[in-house]
């Protein structure tokens, strides 16, 4: 596999695999770590739970109604690695990916996935709709190693936002330019669409990213706590 998602989860995985890459602070004194070979891991398994239960294939579209969370960063990393196009504006798209399920929420996609954004949550708490996938609950039995059934083609969609961006212009035209090896630190207030776009810059870097809720306050104790060298 040659699309740019597919080689940066192979470096991610494969250097400097024990360091952080991806630090989430979140509320109730949340604060969860992943190196790049956790966050390899949690991005193989949900790239996995999406090719082998809900049939997802390159060219597919997936939206994420997902606020900036470590989580909907995973959640966009195994979509690209599988050569899906993320959709950021809410259209149309083929699965929806969300942390509001209802009983609409299922209509025009072939498949609802729920996600949870408690850091320790192990299911959805409380009932979900007929039909929608709880991913806390499903995503753990999944693989640790992603291997893709059908190869996907570079020129394929990626990205549809505010911009449209296909696979090979993920990591050149989407992502925002970064300084080498930067610690990044990213609001999650500003959005998803610019948090990922942050994130993909500063990993393709060799950087690494400290994503912040927006109920908290970046403190200097935190910035340097993180060893953040851009806030």
């Amino acid at each position: 596999m040659s699309i740019p998602a597919a080689n940066l989860m192979t470096t991610l995985r494969s250097g400097h695999s024990t360091s952080p890459r991806l630090t989430w602070y979140g509320p109730d004194s949340e604060r969860v770590e992943l190196s790049g070979r956790v966050l390899d891991n949690w991005v193989a398994k949900t790239s996995n739970l999406l090719q082998d239960e809900l049939d997802a294939e390159p060219g597919k579209a997936i939206r994420l109604d997902l606020p900036a969370h470590w989580k909907s960063f995973v959640w966009a990393l195994a979509s690209w690695q599988l050569g899906m196009e993320v959709v950021l504006d809410g259209t149309a798209a083929d699965l929806l990916v969300t942390d509001t399920p209802d009983d609409g929420a299922g209509a025009g996609f072939e498949a609802v996935v729920a996600v949870p954004l408690a850091a320790l949550a192990m299911r959805w708490p409380g009932e979900l709709p007929a039909g929608v996938v709880d991913y806390a609950a499903e995503v753990r039995s999944h693989g640790d190693v992603f291997m893709a059934h059908n190869e996907p083609e570079a020129g394929l969609p990626a990205v549809r936002g505010s911009a449209g961006h296909t696979h090979d212009s993920l990591l050149d035209g989407f992502a925002a330019p970064q300084e080498p090896g930067v610690r990044l630190l990213v609001r999650a207030a500003d959005g998803l669409e610019p948090g990922l776009s942050a994130a993909l810059g500063a990993w393709k870097e060799d950087g690494s990213v400290v994503l912040v809720h927006p109920d908290l306050e970046v403190t200097g104790h935190l910035l340097e706590n993180e060893r953040v060298s851009r806030s």
